[in-house]
């Protein structure tokens, strides 16, 4: 692809739906391609028919990588398509869960993201019900929650994990070596101190937390590691950083945009959520099935009302249609056997007649 635009290339030229290169590299994860367009000048918020922007297929299609790197090229989280949807709206309607956090840290504002409405009055937690997305319902949950506390109390609650938020090593250092708080503990949302300092970035506080201890393997209440909140807020250092001393580095794949090795290894990946983000728990599992088996009664409801309806239009249903065949099927049959009765009674009889015939020739050959 470099070689075609470096002989002359139109990178802006576009397929029957509007669509450029940009688009078609960002919906298939080709990031490494993606990046060589954007290079080459491509406008990285160039919109096909439906007013889609690369930022929305790559929200659409979970490619967390393009993601990263339209926003890191400028590209607007902010821009609606024709429908009145954000990329964030596309993110939870197809339950890509990373994409949808890295969306969300994004915008101007949670509140701004979570109460978005699109065309049809739909918000990003609309759309996540009505396709069953539990794991985007449960994060914005737990979102929500979080914005529920002011602050003040949660400075008071977790002094630590402010300072280790705001970077200041030096409160983190006093409250851990005076035994006030264990370097592993959690706030209210199963963060850590790592946690913290991840999501900002502060490579000073996670060296020394590190060095002291911390377990970098210990997952908040949205499933994440220090290492995850550091990608989600593309905090690249932090998450080099943390990448050996994390356990499960599966996930680690989208982050150097300059490695092309990684581009030719992931260039096509599949949703980028990982599979802890989807585990449930037996209360969930519970929850789910529950769901599940009222949505199941509410259709098979639905559906014999509409049989009913389609009756007394004078329609008639395939299984009436199976039963008739097999009625004519059963009928035909019984004539079968009817006639074979038939002909084995007159047989029968023509047989008996023979017989009484020998027997009085018999009786005369006697005499």
């Amino acid at each position: 692809f470099q070689a075609l635009l470096e002989s002359g290339a139109d990178a802006a030229a576009r397929d029957e739906r509007g669509c450029t290169a940009s688009h078609l590299a960002a919906a298939h994860g080709h990031s490494y391609t993606l990046q060589s367009l954007l290079r080459a000048g491509a406008d990285v918020n160039v919109s096909d028919r439906n007013d889609w922007k690369p930022v929305h297929y790559a929200a659409f299609h979970g490619r967390l990588g393009c993601l990263q790197l339209l926003v890191r090229w400028g590209a607007s989280v902010d821009d609606v398509d024709n429908n009145g949807n954000l990329p964030a709206h596309l993110a939870a309607v197809e339950g890509h869960l990373h994409c949808f956090k890295f969306l969300v840290g994004k915008m101007a504002g949670v509140p701004h993201t979570l109460k978005a409405r699109n065309d049809h009055g739909e918000t990003p937690r609309d759309l996540a019900e009505r396709f069953y997305k539990d794991h985007i319902l449960k994060y914005i949950d737990g979102v929500e929650k979080e914005g529920e506390h002011p602050e003040t109390q949660e400075v008071l609650a977790f002094p630590a994990h402010d300072a280790a938020f705001k970077g200041d090593l030096l409160v983190v250092r006093r409250l851990v070596r005076s035994g006030v708080i264990n370097i592993n503990e959690r706030d209210d949302k199963g963060s850590t101190l790592l946690h913290k300092a991840a999501e900002q970035g502060h490579i000073h506080c996670l060296q020394w937390l590190v060095e002291m201890g911390a377990d970098c393997d210990i997952t908040n209440d949205a499933g994440e590691t220090p290492k995850d909140v550091a990608k989600r807020f593309s905090h690249l250092a932090a998450v080099e950083f943390l990448i050996p001393r994390t356990g499960n580095n599966s996930s680690d794949e989208e982050l150097d945009a300059n490695n092309i090795k990684f581009f030719e290894t992931h260039g096509v990946e599949g949703s980028t959520d990982s599979k802890e983000d989807l585990t449930l728990d037996k209360a969930e599992k519970r929850n789910a099935r529950i769901r599940a088996y009222h949505k199941i009664k509410e259709l098979q409801r639905l559906l014999e009302i509409a049989y009913s309806n389609y009756r007394r239009l004078g329609g008639v249903t395939e299984e009436e249609t199976r039963m008739k065949k097999e009625e004519r099927k059963v009928e035909k049959a019984v004539r079968e056997l009817e006639a074979q009765l038939e002909y084995e009674r007159v047989r029968r009889e023509k047989l008996e007649s023979q017989l009484d015939d020998y027997r009085a020739e018999i009786n005369q050959l006697r005499e």
